[in-house]
């Protein structure tokens, strides 16, 4: 807000985007309330020209024509610190009418990390890694089962912090049903949630997995065009993520499919009506469920990393060589980093790490095995075991 004119807050419903911009406005417009959402249907650049800066126009996408009137506002006058914009869908950069181009800023918000939850000030995993800094492990690490109760307690604010676990299932059993109803209706027209229900449960037993278009349409019985279309409107609702796979001319024989995510872990529990037990029982979920943690805290550092981190995954065709998550940062430096649900991963968990390692040289600079142990302790050359602890340590 010190340097830019107008900001963009986007992310999934309930992550925080409102409460976080009201600590830095003067007026508040709540456009999800029929008065004001009139007021701005009317004349949306004199309602706007009425009010003390800054501004926050809450859920912007009832009313898109005060994305318009920003944009004029800004035209005139390019101060700084004068618009904040949040709403529960994401922009549509792609429309062709879309007036924010050069005047607004998307600024993501995900839901809080486990850092955040804890109250502790840390830098970032990938710029401690880039800065060749040692992984110091908390005194708290937990074990196993500690890791799932985290991942299942999520990053919704309320669900995170206030909730016991019985209140916060039936708060994410409520808040997928709304995202499915109400929310897909409002932003697409949607008149048949149950095939979106389908969908998005096909989508959660494949999070953290690159699977095949076919394999999530048949899944919940729907053709290609509709599971497209499901998986936009998903994403524009802030809800599912599509990590692209990295290439680099000195590998062969990639895979371009992304790598599939939802945005939180607790929404994956939360859709199959799994608790912790059930997770620990089924050891391809407690892979994915671990994996979508990880993911979901590195992506919510990268916004704020000073090493300015793109996530990747890579996979090679027939799956000879694959890795979990691969962080590029500036300077086109490589962080390869693995997950596993093991206390005491060995060499052979490093397999795909060497391999990416010895493939890019001096352009690899770490590869790391986040595990469920108590311990970091070296694989090899640039190469490390650390707890998945240590990305809040």
């Amino acid at each position: 807000m010190s340097e830019l004119p107008a900001l963009l807050i986007v992310g999934p419903r309930a992550a925080g985007k409102t409460t976080t911009a009201m600590r830095h406005v003067s007026s508040i417009v709540r456009l999800d309330r029929p008065a004001e959402a009139a007021a701005f249907r009317a004349d949306p650049d004199s309602a706007l020209r009425g009010l003390d800066e800054p501004v926050l126009l809450d859920e912007w996408q009832v009313v898109p024509e005060v994305l318009g009137a920003v944009k004029r506002a800004v035209d005139k006058d390019n101060r700084p610190g004068r618009y904040l914009l949040t709403g529960s869908v994401r922009a549509d950069l792609d429309a062709p009418t879309w007036p924010g181009t050069g005047r607004l800023v998307r600024v993501p918000l995900f839901g809080l990390t486990v850092a955040e939850q804890f109250g502790r000030r840390t830098r970032p995993l990938l710029d401690r890694l880039a800065r060749g800094d040692a992984l110091k492990v908390p005194s708290d690490a937990p074990d196993l089962r500690g890791y799932i109760d985290l991942a299942l307690r999520g990053g919704f604010p309320e669900a995170a912090l206030e909730l016991s676990d019985g209140t916060r299932a039936r708060w994410l059993e409520s808040y997928i049903e709304q995202l499915l109803t109400r929310d897909a209706a409002s932003v697409a027209g949607l008149r048949d949630p149950e095939r979106l229900r389908r969908y998005f449960e096909a989508f959660a037993l494949n999070s953290a997995g690159v699977a095949q278009d076919k394999t999530l349409y048949d899944a919940a019985g729907i053709n290609f065009r509709t599971a497209a279309a499901y998986e936009r409107l998903l994403l524009n609702l802030a809800v599912i993520d599509r990590v692209p796979a990295w290439a680099s001319n000195r590998l062969k024989r990639l895979i371009r499919a992304p790598k599939r995510y939802l945005i939180d872990p607790a929404l994956l529990a939360g859709s199959l009506r799994a608790d912790a037990a059930a997770v620990l029982r089924d050891g391809d979920l407690l892979g994915r469920v671990l994996d979508t943690f990880v993911a979901a805290q590195l992506r919510a550092e990268s916004t704020v990393a000073e090493s300015c981190p793109r996530l990747f995954h890579l996979r090679q065709e027939e799956g000879r060589h694959e890795v979990d998550l691969i962080a590029e940062l500036s300077g086109g430096r490589v962080v390869g980093i693995e997950v596993k649900a093991d206390a005491a991963p060995g060499p052979d968990s490093t397999k795909h790490l060497r391999w990416l390692r010895d493939s890019l040289g001096d352009r690899f600079i770490a590869g790391v095995v986040l595990h469920t142990g108590p311990r970091s302790f070296s694989l090899g050359e640039r190469l490390l075991a650390a707890p998945i602890c240590t990305l809040w340590s």
